[in-house]
């Protein structure tokens, strides 16, 4: 902390890693915490970071197969993004962003970003988060269609197993019901689910072909049950992240959104994980899945973690509506302190133009499909059920049972079990109930690869053992 006398104290300065551990405990109320052992056994210090590897206070250094949390892209402890964030927070730190007033980084992302998606999403309003950047486009859908005449029509519908994120309304978006618990969902009928497109878990004795078409049709039935005038808009990730890291069948979302300009209903594609890079292009909608948005959500890649930002993206004809005069001394009441926040817009073009020099995405594309080979080779484990997912975005499903793809019991862990096992080698993987989820930094080389992936194995025989001798496999 700065004293009187203007002397910063280095970010590197030492620290007391078990005072740090109780102010944590004591002090720190986390997100997504399990409390059965916080208390007791508190966190991972995490110190410092470079490329794709983090280093705790022990001086542990770890290859981190997490990303952050999807969204250190470009990788850690890049200068040249210290310094523009730097560089803005001298030249001019902030400014509101309400009525007329803007500043050059809020003005020239949102050119850029216009530029980079597709069809005519031409229009950014920035957010902090994933969270907000969902909430805003439910917000400015039902602006949309009240300002249209269509008052009825402001239903939602997503997916059983999909995340948008977890505020309030995100959170009621979310079709993961393991997050509900204990919390409310929003009130009355707003919110509806169809399934999840998940092949994998499709019905005994259905082909992939048939599973799509059942798919589509139950999208139909749900909007005609509901009443076409009565729905506004359909959230869906090109690939679900959270929720099992799920890839739809060939040709889903162009027949998903086939339906919505059938029904007059909008289609929200968040892009918030599969944007900026990690499925090996800025954005996925168009690029990998072929079907343009009405809507599109962006965070995490964007600024790749280096300061906290958002985009719901609109396009034309959406904001033409929305963009006209209410009446006389209206405006559109909708926005955050931080929207547009100079510092972050800054982070936000100095990360894209990384991304473009160094091709980024390029990269991607061309390491991705070894990273998805390599993993498919755990497929011959015991408890590997299917390995699934896309380029840098992967996944490994735990089962107690290949062939009926049974479940273990929810109190094995195995998830947290083989991320522990990583760990304790050197590699941070994510565990997701009966799910090991890899989202690297983008940057990796296929050394790297090889290294979570044997990491992967090790760690999966390990648990697979111990598993064997305590019964829940054979």
């Amino acid at each position: 902390m700065a004293g009187v006398t203007g002397h910063p104290m280095p970010t590197n300065a030492p620290f007391d890693a078990e005072e740090v551990r109780r102010q944590d405990i004591d002090h720190h109320f986390h997100p997504f915490t399990d409390f059965s052992t916080f208390k007791k056994t508190g966190s991972m210090i995490l110190a410092e970071a470079k490329g794709a590897y983090v280093t705790d206070s022990a001086g542990t250094r770890y290859l981190d197969g997490i990303g952050g949390l999807w969204c250190v892209n470009i990788g850690y402890g890049r200068e040249e993004m210290a310094q523009a964030i730097a560089d803005q927070a001298r030249t001019m730190v902030y400014y509101s962003s309400f009525g007329h007033h803007t500043s050059v980084p809020a003005a020239r992302l949102a050119a850029k970003l216009a530029g980079l998606a597709p069809g005519t999403l031409n229009h950014v309003f920035y957010g902090t988060g994933g969270s907000m950047a969902n909430d805003t486009a439910v917000r400015m859908i039902h602006f949309y269609f009240n300002r249209l005449g269509k008052k009825s029509k402001k239903k939602l519908i997503t997916r059983h197993g999909g995340y948008h994120g977890s505020t309030y309304m995100a959170m009621s978006l979310t079709g993961i019901a393991f997050d509900h618990q204990g919390f409310d969902l929003a009130l009355g009928d707003l919110v509806h689910r169809i399934s999840s497109p998940n092949p994998y878990r499709r019905p005994d004795g259905m082909t992939v072909a048939a599973f799509l078409d059942f798919l589509v049709d139950e999208f139909r039935a749900k909007i005609e049950e509901l009443g076409a005038e009565n729905v506004a808009a359909f959230f869906a990730e090109p690939i679900m992240g959270a929720g099992g890291v799920i890839v739809p069948p060939e040709g889903y979302h162009v027949r998903m959104a086939e339906v919505c300009r059938e029904y007059g209903v909008l289609y929200v594609a968040d892009e918030v994980v599969t944007g900026f890079g990690r499925l090996g292009h800025f954005f996925s909608s168009e690029a990998m899945f072929g079907m343009v948005p009405d809507i599109m959500v962006a965070a995490k890649g964007l600024t790749s973690a280096y300061a906290p930002l958002s985009a719901t993206i609109l396009s034309d004809e959406f904001y033409d509506v929305l963009s006209v005069p209410q009446a006389e001394g209206a405006m559109f009441t909708h926005g955050f302190t931080y929207s547009g926040h100079p510092i972050c817009c800054a982070a936000g073009l100095k990360n894209i133009e990384i991304m473009e020099r160094e091709d980024i995405c390029g990269h991607v594309r061309r390491t991705g499909p070894y990273f998805e080979r390599r993993l498919a080779e755990l497929a011959d484990l015991p408890t590997v059920g299917e390995v699934r997912g896309s380029h840098y975005m992967l996944c490994i499903e735990n089962v107690a049972d290949k062939k009926t793809k049974a479940l273990l019991p929810p109190e094995v862990d195995v998830g947290h079990r083989i991320a522990d096992a990583c760990e304790r080698r050197g590699v941070l993987v994510r565990p997701v109930g009966p799910y090991n989820i890899l989202s690297p930094p983008l940057i990796l080389s296929t050394a790297e690869i090889d290294r979570i992936v044997d990491t992967l194995r090790e760690s999966i025989l390990e648990v697979a053992d111990g598993l064997t001798r305590e019964g829940y496999l054979r």
